[in-house]
């Protein structure tokens, strides 16, 4: 956190949880750097909405959530059951927004919500509370559609998550998770749309740097991310978006 506040981001999204074996989460036991930084924590990231779901059994996550002041907390969908889903997402953003933190719902280019048309019916089944969060490479790799994102309402995009990758005609399960999980650009290094979806979203949308990947040669975390926040600060001004 504090090398994040020291290349320029103002905020950062915690793991808190463990999502996957491969995939740590990371609770926060010191809370130093924070009030040190002044930094945000713009989100908590991830519940997973099974068909096993508790809402009893997160309310301790989302009260982590409030003390650390967060703005959004990011639920990811696991039950096919959609209209089931859809309860649960609803309980879950009430729970949420009562502790002061907004809920989005994540799409994921693979069942059960695989696209940003069937995330929209969960999440207004849901009511009014949750929004939706895109992620620009799940947003690609799912086949949405810009036309799609420029028509839903302003209200439901709180903020987003971007990055950049290679674009192909189709991908295997495996390519899917592993350029997700490890292989993910910075933004201007790949062929996504970027532009085209940046100027689709709400303006002055909030935007988080989802980009896990290996370092590079002799590179330093810090060296990481100022060309991160530098390749942002490129393609925001690129497409009129950046001062």
């Amino acid at each position: 956190m504090r090398t994040a506040a020291e290349t320029g981001f103002d905020g950062v999204g915690l793991r808190l949880l463990q999502v996957t074996p491969d995939s740590p989460g990371y609770p926060l036991s010191d809370r130093t750097e924070l009030r040190d930084t002044g930094i945000e924590v713009a989100d908590i990231e991830f519940l997973r909405l099974t068909p096993e779901f508790q809402l009893a059994e997160v309310l301790p996550t989302l009260d982590t959530g409030a003390e650390l002041a967060a703005r959004h907390v990011i639920a990811a969908p696991y039950d096919s059951d959609l209209s089931r889903l859809a309860d649960r997402l609803a309980a879950f953003a009430e729970a949420a927004d009562d502790r002061g933190l907004r809920a989005v719902l994540e799409f994921f280019p693979w069942p059960p919500v695989p696209d940003l048309a069937t995330c929209r019916q969960v999440v207004e089944a849901a009511g009014p509370l949750p929004g939706i969060l895109v992620d620009s490479l799940h947003f690609d790799r799912s086949g949405s559609k810009i036309a799609q994102l420029a028509a839903l309402p302003a209200d439901r995009l709180p903020f987003a998550h971007l990055c950049d990758a290679p674009v192909r005609q189709a991908y295997s399960t495996v390519d899917l998770h592993e350029t997700a999980r490890r292989e993910r650009l910075p933004p201007g290094e790949g062929e996504i749309d970027l532009t085209n979806l940046l100027l689709s979203l709400p303006r002055n949308i909030p935007l988080g740097l989802e980009i896990p990947r290996p370092l590079r040669g002799g590179e330093t975390h810090k060296e990481r991310l100022q060309r991160i926040h530098g390749a942002a600060l490129i393609e925001l001004k690129t497409v009129g978006l950046g001062s």
